[in-house]
């Protein structure tokens, strides 16, 4: 209790301190610091989106899969694609964005499963070679993604833009892009959604007493390697579905993968491992830290490298504090 008290203290300090900081920095403008925090919150869902597949993976499984930053990019260019095919011009543009977005989430899923079934699942007893596995297949993936749509990146026009990507609102006399509190909303209800089924759902016993005991629950009749396939293809579907989410704001390109799977690697292990709490309050935090950091250092750095070395930097903070993470099991 002390120790969770103590946690949950130190998460206040952090992101109190980084909204003074950046209400200090920013000079008292309110539109500057409302533009900071909401993309803090909007990096936050999508980091949510791909380090909640590894956390719920590695819960499980004991498995950091390298590639989930592959399977954002499907998603994102998987519904990209589909959006802006000619053969679907005929649908009408709030249609064709869900369905993107389905058939990315699907795809995602379906090569997940192929690549648990038909590649780790011979590897469980080897996490080196678990590791290296992954990795090779998130380059793989790459080259796929390369090879089928080219090396330049695609970019979401105003033209092709679909209700909620059109509209604006406004704060602090700024205005601001709805879908940005689209993908919020979005990170938030799959956070909800995921914790109801890990602890209210029977599938979601059946998970976390595999975390703790395999062999028993095998013993009760279950089969636990079915289980594991389905926690690994729904790890990947969330990833890919969070590509597909982002896609008609951040397009899609070969870069975006790393550029995501680096952050969350560091959201998973600042959380904790296997904590999927950790995980969604970790990816607040690393987004609203990125976000000021961002800022502060474009505006008076003249420098951007500090912005993508905040979650590592924030890692080890946190790792000093807390060795076994913000809500991990301490080693005895």
């Amino acid at each position: 209790m002390q120790r969770t008290r103590g946690t949950y203290m130190l998460i206040l300090t952090l992101t109190v301190g980084l909204l003074v900081f950046s209400f200090v920095t920013s000079a008292g403008d309110l539109g500057s610091f409302g533009t900071t925090l909401l993309s803090g919150l909007f990096l936050g869902a999508l980091y949510f989106l791909v380090a909640s597949g590894l956390s719920i993976i590695f819960g499980l499984m004991d498995i950091l899969n390298f590639a989930q930053g592959a399977y954002f990019m499907i998603g994102a260019y998987v519904t990209y694609s589909l959006f802006h095919m000619d053969a679907l011009k005929g649908i009408d543009v709030n249609l064709r964005f869900p369905l993107g977005v389905l058939a990315g989430t699907i795809i995602g899923g379906l090569l997940g499963a192929v690549l648990e079934r038909g590649l780790l699942r011979p590897l469980y007893a080897r996490p080196i070679f678990q590791l290296v596995l992954t990795f090779g297949v998130a380059i793989v993936f790459g080259e796929a993604l390369k090879a089928i749509w080219g090396t330049e990146g695609y970019g979401w026009s105003t033209v092709t833009s679909f209700g909620i990507h059109q509209s604006q609102f406004e704060i602090f006399g700024r205005q601001f892009g709805s879908y940005r509190l689209f993908v919020v909303a979005v990170g938030v209800a799959l956070i909800v959604l995921i914790g109801l089924l890990l602890q209210r759902t029977r599938i979601g016993i059946i998970i976390r007493a595999g975390v703790e005991d395999s062999e028993m629950v095998e013993a009760l009749g279950i089969n636990v390697r079915a289980v594991f396939t389905m926690v690994f293809t729904l790890g990947c579907a969330v990833a890919a579905f969070g590509g597909a989410i982002a896609a008609p704001f951040l397009g899609a390109n070969l870069g975006m993968g790393n550029a995501f799977l680096l952050p969350a690697i560091a959201v998973v292990v600042l959380g904790g491992l296997g904590s999927y709490m950790g995980t969604a309050i970790g990816s607040f935090m690393v987004g609203l830290a990125v976000a000021v950091i961002a800022r502060f250092a474009s505006e008076f750095l003249n420098q951007t490298v500090w912005a993508s070395i905040t979650p590592m930097l924030l890692l080890i903070l946190i790792l000093l504090l807390r060795p076994s993470g913000l809500f991990g099991k301490e080693s005895r």
